[in-house]
């Protein structure tokens, strides 16, 4: 009797033992689906206001103190929003740190007034409109299958049927786009820098996610449309970041696309997986999740499970894998000290097509802050990129008029 109750002692500690485990096996299963959704939520979701982290610790007549981060200490020129970005101002080069200060040169106050305690974040911006580099503009609106959006509109100095569409990236608005717009003009190019879906600016989709370029292109067509109406009859697309995922959508899919003679690219998202791998480990989600999380984003329960209206067909958007495809010059720039945009798939492609691909590589500078970190060879580059290309167009044009 005793051995019996023994046994039946044993037995219940295993089961309760094996159910516990299954227990804990099916909270960890749901816990890592949860934590999937909500990786692949994050990045189909436009992000609200850009977090300050760092503090104004002291003023001088030209110089500013921050608190130390990698941010602060980058070095270059850049914007410096501060007091919950109702203030605007641009740093330049560091003076003088220590491991929790940072002192810089502070350049110029656009508006508000800086002061110690203010909360801060640099900005790879620095101009906010392209009259601070002395050219004239106006604002046009874009007719897009969702509505009218705002775009600037930089004619060059003479007639020109050359327009450039610049595209900036996730999260941004066409400030960012305002550092390249004096090399398109001095080479004789029509400039149109766009907005487009759930950028707080243009209308936003019906299911407020961005598509990461695949559904994005749609407006940078329309704006291709509005410039063949205003007699473009060739056309340059410049993207940034997720600009440059879209611009490549819309190389590829855009019914304008025989108008593009050419990309440039800065700091583009050239494949979408190893953003996803990238962001995982900076945030420690395991593989699996993260993978887990890109099967979310491009099956049938994507619209249930993450919002957004159709699935995301991530095979369509590696240009890596489509390098092949591709059949227009490319001017591509990127940084090995990129931290949010991984530079390897850049690298593949130059590698792959370096029939059509022109490929600067910088060393240190930051995502999107290439010209910030070295404006005369990110600007050299550009300027001699278009000098080959509108060259070779024109030379092209004219034999084509001598043959006919």
């Amino acid at each position: 009797m005793r051995e019996a109750g023994r046994v039946r002692v044993v037995t219940g500690i295993i089961s309760g033992i094996a159910i516990g485990a299954a227990t804990i096996g099916i909270v960890a299963a749901a816990s890592s689906a949860v934590l999937s959704v909500l990786f692949a939520r994050r990045l189909v979701t436009p992000p609200g206001r850009a977090e300050s982290e760092l503090r104004i610790l002291a003023l001088g007549e030209s110089t500013v103190v921050l608190s130390a981060s990698p941010e602060s200490r980058a070095h270059g020129r850049f914007s410096l929003w501060f007091a919950d970005s109702t203030g605007h101002a641009r740093i330049g080069a560091v003076i003088s740190e220590s491991p929790r200060w940072v002192a810089r040169e502070l350049l110029s106050v656009q508006f508000g007034q800086p002061k110690a305690g203010d909360n801060a974040r640099t900005s790879g911006w620095f101009y906010l409109n392209p009259a601070e580099l002395g050219l004239a503009y106006s604002g046009v609106l874009v007719e897009t299958e969702l509505g009218q959006a705002p775009a600037w509109l930089v004619p060059a100095a003479r007639e020109s049927s050359t327009w450039a569409i610049h595209i900036h990236g996730r999260g941004v608005q066409r400030p960012e786009t305002v550092r390249a717009l004096k090399e398109f003009y001095d080479a004789g190019v029509t400039s149109l820098s766009i907005s487009y879906r759930n950028d707080t600016e243009a209308p936003n989709s019906a299911d407020h996610r961005y598509g990461l370029g695949s559904t994005e292109y749609r407006d940078v067509d329309a704006a291709i449309s509005y410039a063949r109406s205003a007699g473009a009859t060739r056309i340059i697309l410049m993207g940034w970041s997720m600009g440059g995922a879209t611009a490549l959508q819309t190389l590829m899919r855009s019914p304008n696309r025989d108008m593009i003679i050419g990309l440039v690219l800065d700091s583009p998202v050239v494949a979408w997986g190893p953003i996803l791998e990238l962001h995982g480990t900076i945030n420690r989600i395991p593989t699996p999740i993260q993978r887990a999380a890109q099967a979310v984003l491009s099956g049938e329960q994507a619209q249930l499970l993450v919002g957004t209206a159709n699935p995301l067909d991530f095979p369509s958007m590696n240009f890596v894998e489509r390098a092949a495809e591709l059949d227009r010059p490319i001017l591509l720039m990127h940084s090995a000290g990129d931290a949010y945009v991984p530079v390897g798939p850049s690298r593949a492609l130059a590698e792959l097509r370096p029939d059509i691909v022109t490929y600067e590589e910088f060393d240190v500078a930051g995502h999107t802050r290439l010209w910030n970190y070295d404006s005369e060879r990110w600007l050299t580059a550009i300027r001699s990129w278009l000098s080959i290309q509108l060259g070779e167009r024109t030379a092209d044009a004219h034999a084509t008029d001598s043959a006919n």
